[in-house]
């Protein structure tokens, strides 16, 4: 427990580094602000992090909300604001639906109660009376129906109006944990998976954290420039959600790095599972079909832990990443799990943003 409680003291307070930056360069700490700096230390966008830093060190508010524009179109704080306002207003002419139907109620059996009286009262005639009775209650029934009929119809107006701003705030979610180059998961979402993996302790010994790598990266953008850097990214990323389930949670995590939650397999079938995208990804020829260019081949290193094996998902994250550690210090192109006694000279830790 002191071994755990010393690694996670290591693990850097990423929200202080953010609020750090944004206070530096005299940035408002409002929730859009933080979006465009949680995205500028993810790193996952190269383009929105260099036009962050050329900000220098003064940003005005205008300056930075036209980069949010710019790099996430509509911008999800409006987004949110706008789905808001809407239910806000449509939750209130429904309480306001359901009280005018309470008040009709109300007057429905205030004529039924005084239909009693008059039918209780000696002093009428008996086919006044009935006649009296009859259209009163006909009348009151009338109109508490059609009263009725149009709250039913205003309320599944109001349903379907709901349900589509529903709709807009699920798809904002989605693009906001969705990396724009290789449309998998970004690292948001995967810190988000990755601390519920706990959730269920039956389930450990049947689910697997994996960290993948490109291997040489950095060469590849230093030979052939960043866009072409983007496209083997994006390769990769379709090579690897080809070869695994549906169910399998992938995301690009930063950088040249993905990440691979497995649940309901074994370590050793989910070795066979990453190896089966490992090979494939080898075999894949990265080539420009105009000028011949030859970019490959393109391989990846591979690490995986079993979550039963470590307390947390910050003791898993940086298990799996020591292994991930190993098979690059072994020759890289290849996969190796999680075993006590595996040493490594430094930590990421969960949470850490590549740069």
């Amino acid at each position: 427990m002191e071994a755990a409680n010393a690694l996670k003291a290591q693990i850097p307070d990423i929200a202080g580094q953010i609020t750090y930056a944004m206070r530096t360069m005299g940035v408002a700490p409002i929730p859009r602000n933080y979006e465009l700096f949680y995205e500028a230390y993810l790193g996952s966008n190269p383009a929105l992090t260099r036009d962050i830093a050329a900000l220098g060190k003064k940003a005005t508010q205008e300056e930075l909300d036209e980069i949010g524009a710019r790099f996430f179109g509509r911008h999800q704080t409006t987004v949110v604001d706008e789905a808001h306002t809407t239910l806000v207003s449509e939750l209130d002419n429904v309480v306001r639906m359901l009280r005018q139907e309470q008040n009709s109620l109300e007057s429905y059996n205030r004529l039924l109660g005084e239909t009693y009286n008059r039918i209780n009262s000696k002093n009428a005639a008996s086919a006044d009376l009935l006649r009296n009775a009859i259209a009163i209650l006909s009348e009151a029934t009338g109109a508490t129906m059609a009263k009725g009929q149009q709250t039913a119809e205003s309320m599944l107006r109001k349903t379907e109006e709901m349900e589509k701003v529903r709709q807009e705030l699920d798809e904002y979610k989605r693009i906001a944990n969705t990396d724009s180059l290789t449309r998998l998961s970004n690292r948001r979402a995967f810190d988000d998976k990755l601390a519920t993996i706990y959730d269920n302790q039956m389930s450990t010994a049947i689910t697997a954290l994996v960290i993948a790598d490109i291997d040489h990266f950095k060469k590849i953008n230093d030979t052939y420039g960043h866009p072409v850097g983007d496209k083997i990214l994006a390769t990769v990323a379709t090579v690897m959600r080809a070869n695994l389930r549906k169910d399998v949670f992938v995301a690009r995590t930063g950088g040249e790095e993905f990440a691979f939650i497995i649940e309901g397999n074994t370590l050793e079938e989910v070795m066979q599972i990453c190896e089966r995208v490992r090979r494939s990804l080898e075999a894949t020829p990265f080539k420009n079909s105009k000028t011949g260019v030859n970019y490959g081949p393109v391989t990846i290193s591979i690490g995986v832990c079993m979550a039963d094996v470590a307390e947390d998902p910050a003791d898993l994250y940086n298990k799996t990443d020591i292994a991930l550690y190993c098979a690059k210090n072994a020759g890289r192109n290849r996969t190796i799990p999680f075993e006590e006694g595996m040493k490594k000279d430094f930590q990421k830790g969960w949470l850490i943003y590549k740069k």
